[in-house]
């Protein structure tokens, strides 16, 4: 637990560091673009190569790979362990490269018929050549979310906690000399600097561990085959929870100018404190659940899951409240007069407040669902996923047209309140928890 605790603070500390460097470079977007129909069509082009990146590298395979990246460096050797890195980092590139394929021939189509059919014409074919140019810094992202969880199975967080900083640090250098000369493009081609950066910074942590690549495309290696059958469902439970961000677009893009851009804001601010908390102590904690697991250390596996609990609602509890009375005062102070009007800034804060109630929810996945994966259940969160996705299209369905964006806000928490929920007392009923 000691171990954990410093992991979390270093991550907590990086974490913070990054969404202030973010909130800087929002500043920056928020002052060139306000909130218009340009910066509409650049978020609603990030969300398909989103969803790639998040099935094979950012989600699929990070939640899938630890934990036998872990049993295999705790059982066999950390040559053992890159040797399984190489196979299924090549498998993941190709599929990634694939699918990038895919979506360049099919972006026309899919932005106006499935991303945002209530944008105007002129407006989709923005998002189309965005969404194009996206693929490029997807193909980046492919190696190094793969590459986040090998350090993180060799218990390195620091290099990983630091790459998101140097995405922002790409994205700031977009906005700022690029934006000017190429326009809303500009920031397409700083996320490409930022991705590139992101695996970079990377790049000494692989040296330190020992790494070294390997060609195979050995599909029949025993560890290869438990990645693919826990990936599986994890695939099919990223592109349940990533259609989530779709459907938001789609109902989105129906309403005023604006509305995708505040939604963004908006989930923004929320996810900086979710971040720095659950994510933090979701990530430290779960190389060490995967060795409680491989040793079966039933005791000490639930022993260390209830103090990550307790300590991630005694802290996101108090820091929901006083966000929620704060948010008004904060982006006002940040970004009204300088990156919008008045009515902008209702506008965000109305999409913050609903997406801050659902905080403490948020947070509890980031351990949760990760406890699931680490027992090597990736079927339960398939299943709470497809449900949370359910959900949230039928609530945007009754909320928004009451709402506005703000139903958007409230859906998505009613929905991923009661997943985490539901998988905390299947835990419970398990005796995990």
């Amino acid at each position: 637990m000691n171990r954990v605790f410093r992991a979390s603070l270093l991550i907590s500390f990086l974490f913070t560091i990054d969404k202030l460097v973010a909130l800087y470079r929002q500043s920056f977007v928020g002052r060139a673009y306000g909130i218009s129909a340009a910066l509409d069509a650049y978020n609603s082009a990030n969300n398909l190569p989103d969803l790639i990146y998040a099935v094979i590298s950012g989600g699929a395979l990070g939640l899938a790979f630890i934990p036998i990246l872990t049993e295999t460096l705790d059982k066999e050797g950390r040559q053992a362990m890159w040797s399984l890195f190489s196979r299924v980092a090549n498998y993941g590139f190709i599929v990634t490269a694939s699918l990038a394929f895919t979506l360049v021939v099919f972006a026309d189509p899919l932005v106006r018929n499935i991303v945002v059919p209530g944008f105007p014409p002129a407006q989709q074919d923005l998002t189309i050549q965005l969404m194009r140019l996206n693929v490029v810094a997807l193909m980046i992202f492919s190696l190094s979310g793969l590459v986040i969880g090998a350090l993180q199975a060799n218990q390195h967080f620091f290099l990983p906690a630091l790459a998101p900083i140097m995405y922002n640090v790409g994205q700031i250098v977009g906005v700022i000399f690029l934006a000017p000369r190429f326009g809303i493009f500009g920031l397409a081609y700083g996320v490409i600097l930022g991705a590139a950066l992101h695996l970079l910074i990377q790049v000494p942590g692989l040296i330190r561990h020992g790494f070294k690549w390997s060609p195979s495309l050995e599909w029949r290696h025993p560890r290869v085959i438990q990645v693919a059958q826990l990936m599986l469902p994890r695939v099919l439970t990223i592109l349940a929870i990533q259609s989530i961000f779709v459907v938001t677009d789609n109902f989105a893009s129906h309403l005023y100018e604006g509305a995708i851009t505040a939604i963004a804001y908006g989930w923004l601010i929320m996810q900086m404190p979710e971040t720095i908390i659950g994510t933090a102590i979701g990530t430290a904690i779960f190389p060490t659940l995967s060795e409680f697991v491989s040793r079966d250390d039933r005791v000490g596996l639930r022993s260390t899951l209830r103090r990550a609990l307790i300590i991630l609602v005694a802290l996101i509890v108090p820091i929901t409240i006083v966000s929620l009375i704060l948010v008004r005062p904060a982006v006002q102070l940040v970004f009204e007069g300088r990156s919008f009007t008045a009515a902008g800034t209702t506008l965000v804060v109305s999409a913050a407040q609903m997406f801050l109630l659902g905080m403490l929810g948020h947070s509890l996945l980031e351990v949760v669902v990760r406890m699931f994966y680490a027992l090597h259940d990736a079927i339960t969160p398939l299943i709470a996923a497809a449900l949370t996705a359910a959900s949230f299209a039928g609530l945007c369905y009754v909320l928004v047209p009451l709402m506005g964006h703000s139903g958007i806000g409230l859906a998505n928490t009613i929905a991923f309140t009661g997943e985490a929920a539901g998988l905390t007392w299947i835990l419970y009923r398990r005796k995990v928890l």
